[in-house]
């Protein structure tokens, strides 16, 4: 029988940064956190069955990685992979994931990553399908955490195509989304590259309720976001770029009874033009008459 594994830690422990003075996770902690993060993601939807795939980088040259056909949110640390950054195993009686390839190309576009995850969830990967970036400067935390999110082509998953059609991402952004197959975040530790992943799935969510749903958003302006990329460069982050904005000196958007004017002036125009027609009518009516 199956023996279900719950969380490692003891309750009220939080993920927070455990990589040593060398700046690499040793294998132990690498192996518990991607066992961690791969109950976290398969607890909020983020994949299913066996999708997703999770790395971290435990030396200059050498990764653990989330075995193919495995469910991330049953793994336990004897199924994981180690690797090395041309693919090769080096550890693990597992193979693994055939989205390897994507993370391995991440490590060798950006040599400050230390971790990789890759997820389908729901919203954010439904942008993805649709073809559509996130890009637009709505919420603060999206602009500092995340920036400006690129689709990246589709690309056969599992195959050489799709770390090729990331690679101009993995340099000056925090994330990206697969065309019509899921998302991809990174950064310097695993906790940075997961909160991504979360802060991807809300701000798609957000953008989702304003776009679809409410069909009004206040983008913030250009000088906010200047604000805001001054804060993220504060924090160490210098990736992300820039998304789009509200030019400064443009009018606020307008107020209710201003939406409701054009249609006033339309009912104002309506009558105008039936009191001439009346009018016309009544002339011709009395001249005939006379």
């Amino acid at each position: 029988m199956m023996k279900v594994y719950g969380s490692v830690f003891a309750q009220g422990e939080v993920l927070r940064n455990v990589t040593g003075t060398n700046g690499y996770y040793s294998d132990f902690e690498a192996k518990k956190w991607i066992c961690e993060i791969g109950r976290r993601m398969y607890a909020r939807n983020y994949v299913a069955a066996n999708d997703g795939n999770i790395t971290v980088k435990v030396g200059p040259n050498a990764i653990w990685a989330t075995p193919t056909g495995v469910s991330k949110g049953f793994m336990t640390p004897d199924m994981l992979v180690k690797l090395d950054l041309d693919g090769k195993v080096l550890a693990g009686r597992n193979k693994p994931s055939s989205e390897i390839k994507m993370h391995l190309r991440v490590y060798k576009e950006n040599p400050e990553v230390r971790a990789v995850v890759h997820a389908h969830p729901i919203v954010a990967t439904s942008y993805a399908i649709a073809g559509i970036e996130l890009d637009k400067a709505l919420s603060s935390e999206a602009v500092v955490l995340l920036g400006r999110v690129p689709v990246a082509p589709y690309a056969l998953p599992g195959s050489q195509e799709v770390p090729d059609s990331i690679a101009p991402y993995c340099r000056d952004y925090n994330a990206v989304l697969l065309a019509n197959h899921g998302a991809l975040t990174w950064g310097k530790d695993l906790q940075e590259a997961y909160f991504r992943l979360e802060s991807l799935e809300h701000y798609a969510t957000m953008l989702m309720y304003t776009n679809e749903i409410l069909k009004k958003a206040n983008e913030l302006s250009c000088s906010q976001v200047s604000d805001l990329i001054g804060i993220r460069e504060k924090m160490g982050i210098h990736t992300g770029g820039t998304p789009s904005c509200r030019i400064d000196d443009a009018p606020a958007p307008a107020a209710k009874e201003s939406v409701e004017r054009p249609k006033e002036d339309d009912e104002a125009a309506k009558r105008a033009f039936m009191q001439a027609v009346v009018s016309k009518v009544t002339e011709a009516v009395l001249a005939r008459l006379s």
